[in-house]
């Protein structure tokens, strides 16, 4: 009895048959998987250079031979298509050697210069300093006799 109570009656199914259905999308195609060892075929698109994932001296070396053709005389677009870079490329890859460069770190001597330097720099600050107070207490002290505030 149970059953007869979740069965549709037969017309309704018949009229929900009849009504005209749209068109299905067109089924997507998929790809056959390949075998682990098997390699792609020879009808695959040609190979790019590959431009990403180049060493910073590999960088610094392209953005070198740009500059060098555009000051032998050609246009920075001409310079670089020639590298085969675009010109954003072009100046992202400058912008970042030039931060590389800077960030060099000194050899020890010459950072052994500067650190005596600046301590130099420091004692002769604090010299100072200490000359300017004596100079500035004295002429306040002279101002309060003047004034006979002392």
């Amino acid at each position: 009895m149970a059953e007869d109570e979740i069965q549709t009656p037969p017309d309704v199914t018949a009229s929900v048959e009849a009504e005209p259905r749209e068109p299905a999308a067109p089924a997507k195609r998929r790809r056959a998987k390949r075998a682990a060892g098997e390699k792609p075929s020879a009808k695959s698109a040609p190979v790019k250079p590959q431009t990403r994932g180049l060493s910073d001296q590999e960088k610094l070396a392209k953005v070198e031979q740009i500059e060098a053709l555009v000051s032998g005389g050609a246009t920075l677009k001409d310079a670089v298509n020639d590298v085969g870079i675009s010109d954003q490329t072009y100046y992202q890859w400058k912008k970042a050697t030039a931060k590389s460069v800077a960030e060099v770190p000194a050899t020890s001597e010459a950072v052994d210069d500067e650190l005596a330097e600046f301590i130099r720099l420091e004692e002769e600050n604090r010299r100072l300093r200490r000359l300017l107070s004596e100079k500035l207490r004295n002429e306040n002290a002279e101002l309060r006799k003047r004034l006979g505030l002392k």
